[in-house]
């Protein structure tokens, strides 16, 4: 998954060499999700291959090297998991809604309005 560009200095400057690393060696091109992600669409391995067709959507498979911590400052080969597009979008997903919540409270509370607490969010 791209990184963006306000994340870019959270990650070593060798970053494309641990994820090429990760996702051709380590892995062999396939996803090594084992049901981390919570999709529920697998048992064992997810089967998804990079480049190949994605089981259940049809799409293409890009393989992407996900956080297991969500910090891109640790690159510890332990916290790092080759997962399809799919795979990882779940795992993250949590994370995800959070960090856009406190997104939209900081863009309200910029205008000098008091965010609404939810805490649900």
């Amino acid at each position: 998954m791209p990184i963006r560009p306000e994340n870019r200095h959270r990650y070593p400057a060798n970053w494309k060499t641990i994820s090429l690393h990760i996702r051709t060696v380590r892995a062999a091109g396939r996803c090594e999700c084992h049901g981390e992600c919570g999709r529920g669409t697998h048992t064992g391995r997810c089967p998804n291959h990079n480049g190949g067709t994605a089981y259940g959507t049809g799409s293409k498979v890009v393989l992407t090297v996900a956080h297991l911590d969500h910090t891109p400052e640790n690159c510890d080969e332990t916290n790092l998991r080759a997962m399809c597009q799919g795979c990882h979008l779940h795992y993250d997903r949590d994370h995800h809604r959070h960090t856009a919540a406190a997104t939209r409270r900081a863009a309200i509370e910029a205008t000098g309005q008091l965010a609404i607490t939810d805490p649900a969010a």
